[in-house]
């Protein structure tokens, strides 16, 4: 099996990460390979937040963990935070972004690192704090969050999932 196939059938959502600081060249690849993703028409409709610093780390965890009422870290105590948001504006928005999120996901096992896609961006970046976030970034319009690729170094590798049955109908 090629490389590209291998990769994409071994990747796992990891759910136990160090907590030790990845290498930021490696986070650049990842987000290179998000960027690299399609959209539709080109318009690339999504951008990313590349968060390594902790204090911003822990508010975006701390704010996913208060809309679930949940006083955990919904990011696994990964150290880095990839938000990938995409622009209200362009219809094809929402697959754009989840687009961007594979590619990043796909990345991280092919460097060998963990990564885990989190929900509640969308709710996250609605309320006052997180677009306060985004002022201070001077990231201006109407974004969505699509979601959070946390990232790190794995403790364990995850678990092995089951395809169900009639997933796929070939029609010949």
């Amino acid at each position: 099996m090629n490389n590209t196939l291998e990769t994409i059938k071994n990747r796992r959502s990891c759910k136990n990460f160090s907590n030790e600081m990845i290498d930021k060249e490696l986070v650049k690849k990842v987000v290179e390979a998000g960027v690299c993703a399609p959209s539709g028409m080109n318009k690339q409709s999504p951008i990313i937040l590349a968060v390594t610093n902790i204090e911003v780390r822990n508010k975006l965890s701390s704010l996913n963990a208060s809309i679930m009422n949940r006083d955990i870290d919904p990011f696994y105590g990964a150290p880095v935070v990839l938000v990938v948001l995409a622009d209200r504006s362009i219809p094809t928005y929402i697959y754009d972004g989840s687009v961007v999120m594979e590619n990043m996901l796909l990345a991280a096992e092919s460097l060998g690192l963990g990564a885990c896609w989190i929900h509640r961006a969308k709710e996250v970046f609605e309320t006052e704090e997180g677009k306060s976030i985004l002022k201070s970034l001077g990231i201006n319009g109407d974004y969505e969050g699509i979601g959070h690729c946390v990232l790190g170094k794995k403790i364990d590798e995850g678990k092995e999932h089951s395809i169900k049955d009639n997933y796929v109908f070939y029609i010949d």
